[in-house]
């Protein structure tokens, strides 16, 4: 059993020393200015959820429409990274967790109007769902990367709280937090595996090295932070309504887009 649990450390240690060795940076961004990014989740085609932070189709279209109108262009996190230059007022839009509603209701409206999003998956869900019961699958994904309009990302393998049905847990740990009393051991067996195994699935189902993590609950972690920049070039968090800034990649603030949310209110 000690020589098993010394094989496995040894193995994540060579795993932790490639990444720092072999990832390289990301280049300098040429732009500076203001980049919001929006953050929604679920969409329905029924009446008004419930839930706050499923939005209509009529709502999230109306929302298209208005970026549309006021002059804004859609990005995706590989132009950012690549530091491609950036149309007048850009705004990246987001998705979280990878509801199937992301393919059937929110693909056809980036379609209809040429716009472009971002959609940050919980990879085991999309790993467990092949039928897209509730969640993405393989080949919805890429389906929706091959059209140019959708860019897949990681919002963890499985650290979402999955076992309280991914709520917010106000007592507990959420997302990548260390747990109190937790060794640098079984915080990197626990988390920094977790975050490896959403972005070698996600290479290997979609071809390409995921360029975006997006931290669940907006909760980041000191002790995962130097990882995850060497294994993704673009972090986001969520926001209290700020929107952040070209002049870095890293932890920026989303603003929450839900049912009641005007988009005039947040970015005029």
């Amino acid at each position: 059993m000690l020589n098993r649990i010394l094989t496995l450390a040894l193995m994540l240690s060579v795993v932790i020393c490639c990444i720092f060795v072999f990832t390289e940076d990301p280049p300098e961004l040429e732009q500076t200015g203001p980049l919001p990014i929006l953050m929604y989740h679920d969409v329905t085609d029924g009446p008004t959820s419930d839930n706050p932070m499923v939005v209509t189709t009529e709502k999230l279209e109306g929302d298209l429409c208005w970026l549309k109108e006021n002059g804004y262009h859609t990005i995706l996190p590989q132009e950012l990274t690549a530091g491609e230059p950036l149309p007048e007022k850009p705004v990246m839009i987001t998705f979280d967790d990878g509801y199937v509603s992301n393919y059937r209701l929110l693909f056809p409206l980036l379609q209809k109007y040429q716009m472009k999003a971002a959609i940050c998956l919980i990879v085991s869900l999309t790993d467990k769902d092949p039928e897209g019961h509730g969640h993405l699958t393989w080949d919805m994904c890429r389906e929706m990367q091959a059209s140019g309009l959708v860019e897949i990302a990681s919002h963890t393998y499985a650290l979402h709280n999955l076992e309280q049905n991914g709520d917010y847990f106000a007592k507990g740990v959420n997302g990548i937090q260390r747990k109190t009393g937790e060794s640098s051991w079984q915080f990197q067996m626990r988390v920094l595996t977790d975050l490896k195994k959403s972005r070698d699935i996600l290479q290997r189902e979609l071809g390409t090295a995921p360029q975006l993590f997006a931290y669940p609950y907006g909760e980041t972690e000191p002790d995962a932070e130097a990882y995850l920049r060497r294994l993704f070039p673009m972090t986001v968090i969520t926001g209290k309504g700020e929107i952040g800034t070209l002049e870095g990649r890293y932890h920026l603030p989303r603003i929450s887009v839900c049912q009641e949310t005007q988009l005039g209110d947040r970015l005029l």
